[in-house]
């Protein structure tokens, strides 16, 4: 049997990989990731790295042999990662059996040549635990030793779960083969190519474009390059890293607004943000120079699973030795939560003004007027500022309307916070001092 990728012949797999895959192919890097153009054969080669990486680390005696494969969204996975992953390894190999039930490829004892499991919960020799970056605590509770990553540049796939990977491989210190389109400037400019471009051997970063697939008509590509806005060509057919239409911090420069961190001085000034939520609380801090005029976001936390009181604490607890001002959070709407933090300590103020549109203009009049910066260590921050945009239309240009919205918890927090250091807050009780 023979496809564009691989062919068997006698028994025997002879792959045909183009330039780009090839280089992937060789990289010793522990974190490889091909940032490459659409349909330049990423998601097909991702199972056969995978592979690969199974020989490589696998104890032969079986049993605690987990792997990873996630993408960005269940509709991928459903379309694109289990397919591939199943022709690969079911159809081809005869190596796996998918156990739809809990989302698992079990993997074949190579020198027995038998399946263990009889039921999905049973031990099994190894297996791909496949999940979506929508699946959340999925991703926990598990060691594996390499992971597979499909599409993690998409909006959807949070630099949450990449953490979540890498704590998933600590134990084995695995490796990670990421294969995507660009889609914003979020974790994978700041934690990847950031890394990569400053000569951390950890990572390798591989980019190619659209035609170097064999079958990606280069007439197709020369017609996109000359119809479609350059920034989105950069990215979706030459993989390269651009500033996405719509985005909406697009006056924040790292050269500019990105500070190393450094000890604050105990006199000055701080505040607080926080953007309620059940699942995703988000809190900031923000420290006042006030003789140079300039604010300092130099904290940042973003958990849930957390009663009131034991946010509050842990906010009492930072601030215990900082000369605390004011906390500004929530909408208008959320009254109760605010007095639920007052009970527990924490006096949050209501910010004045309670329309979206008005509080992004006032994080972007402080970062225009060089009065906002923030602290390089804030990883989840600068995620959100790289990929936080407007919807868009048919034709490419913006809409109106917030991608996503409802997961930018940080800068909800940023966004009262500003609101509160420029407009003040509603006062509905006495401000309680730590």
């Amino acid at each position: 049997m023979a496809n564009e990728l691989f062919e068997v012949r006698n028994g025997k797999l002879y792959f045909n990989f183009h330039e780009g895959q090839l280089r992937a192919w060789d990289s010793s890097a522990r974190f490889t990731f091909v940032l490459a153009g659409t349909q330049s054969g990423k998601t097909s080669f991702g199972p056969w790295w995978l592979w690969r990486e199974i020989q490589q680390t696998a104890d032969p005696a079986g049993g605690t042999n987990d792997y990873i494969a996630v993408t960005a969204s269940f509709d991928l996975f459903k379309l694109k990662l289990l397919p591939e992953l199943r022709a690969a390894f079911e159809y081809t190999l005869q190596w796996g059996r998918y156990w739809p039930s809990d989302r698992v490829i079990e993997l074949k004892d190579p020198k027995t040549g038998k399946f263990w499991a009889v039921h999905a919960d049973d031990r099994m020799w190894g297996r791909i635990v496949l999940r979506s970056a929508a699946s959340g605590g999925g991703l926990e509770s598990m060691s594996a030793k390499a992971a597979f990553l499909d599409e993690c540049g998409q909006d959807s796939f949070t630099i949450e779960t990449w953490e979540a990977i890498l704590r998933r491989l600590s134990l084995s210190q695995g490796r990670v083969g990421a294969f995507t389109t660009p889609y914003n400037l979020g974790w994978i400019k700041t934690e990847v190519w950031d890394q990569w471009n400053a000569g951390n051997k950890d990572f390798n970063v591989i980019n190619f474009p659209s035609y170097f697939n064999p079958l990606f008509n280069r007439a197709e590509y020369e017609r996109a390059k000359a119809t479609m806005p350059a920034h989105r060509f950069a990215m979706f057919y030459d993989g390269l890293l651009s500033r996405p239409a719509g985005l909406i911090y697009d006056c924040f420069d790292e050269e500019i607004h990105l500070v190393d961190d450094f000890p604050i001085p105990k006199e000055w000034p701080r505040y607080g943000g926080l953007d309620f939520g059940a699942v995703n609380t988000a809190k900031l801090w923000i420290a006042e120079d006030v003789a140079r005029g300039r604010y300092y976001v130099y904290r940042e936390n973003l958990n849930g699973g957390l009663s009131t009181r034991e946010h509050a604490s842990e906010i009492i607890e930072h601030v215990r030795n900082e000369n605390h001002i004011s906390w500004w959070g929530g909408a208008p709407s959320e009254e109760q939560q605010r007095m639920d933090y007052h009970t527990e300590g924490v006096y949050v103020m209501r910010p004045n003004v309670s329309d979206v549109e008005s509080g992004i203009d006032r994080v972007t009049e402080l970062f225009k007027t060089k009065r906002l910066f923030v602290f390089r260590s804030l990883t989840g921050m600068r995620d959100e500022l790289g990929s936080y945009k407007r919807k868009i239309d048919e034709y490419g240009n913006p809409t109106e309307e917030i991608a996503e919205k409802r997961k930018y918890h940080r800068l909800d927090a940023l966004r009262y916070l500003a609101i509160g250091l420029m407009d003040g807050g509603v006062t509905t009780g006495p401000p309680i001092f730590y």
